[in-house]
């Protein structure tokens, strides 16, 4: 079976779509966009990445570990709901493995961008930094295409 990347949101984040419109609707003269981002798209990343490949997900923000693999990996999951790369900071540990998703919160849907080893998706950055750092979605999807499917995790949503 071919690895498949594209994904639908669950019903809850239709909910949250469907009052953040209501907002939108709301304050239409304002002009104001009320867009998902932040936080709120990092929480969902994470779970989301639990429900698709059974991540059991820890405490401790900022670690740069949000969760474990069934074989044991850690995880550290990336989220966009803007079509941007990733944005990194520079922290103690590094996770085993990345999870890069794409959110696309109007046809509430989703796309894996990169399923593999942390050190790839980071091997053209420095080894320490100040701040964030991103990666373009170019670089990402570049990075993407050198990881082996043994490397990747596999979905456990798909029946």
């Amino acid at each position: 079976m071919p690895y498949r990347r594209e994904f639908i949101l669950p019903p809850v984040v239709a909910d949250l779509v469907a009052a953040r419109n209501k907002l939108r609707e709301h304050y239409k003269s304002a002009s104001l966009k009320f867009t998902l981002d932040g936080n709120l798209v990092g929480d969902i990343g994470e779970a989301v990445a639990a429900e698709i490949f059974g991540i059991r997900l820890v405490c401790g923000n900022g670690t740069g570990i949000d969760g474990h693999a069934a074989d044991g990996r850690s995880v550290q999951v990336k989220a966009t709901g803007t079509g941007r790369g990733p944005v990194f900071r520079c922290v103690d540990t590094r996770a085993d493995h990345l999870l890069f998703l794409d959110f696309d919160f109007e046809s509430l849907g989703g796309e894996i961008i990169f399923n593999g080893p942390e050190h790839v998706a980071l091997a053209n950055m420095p080894e320490a930094w100040i701040g964030q750092r991103p990666v373009s979605k170019v670089q990402i999807r570049a990075a993407d295409a050198l990881v082996p499917i043994e490397d990747r995790l596999m979905r456990e949503d798909v029946g």
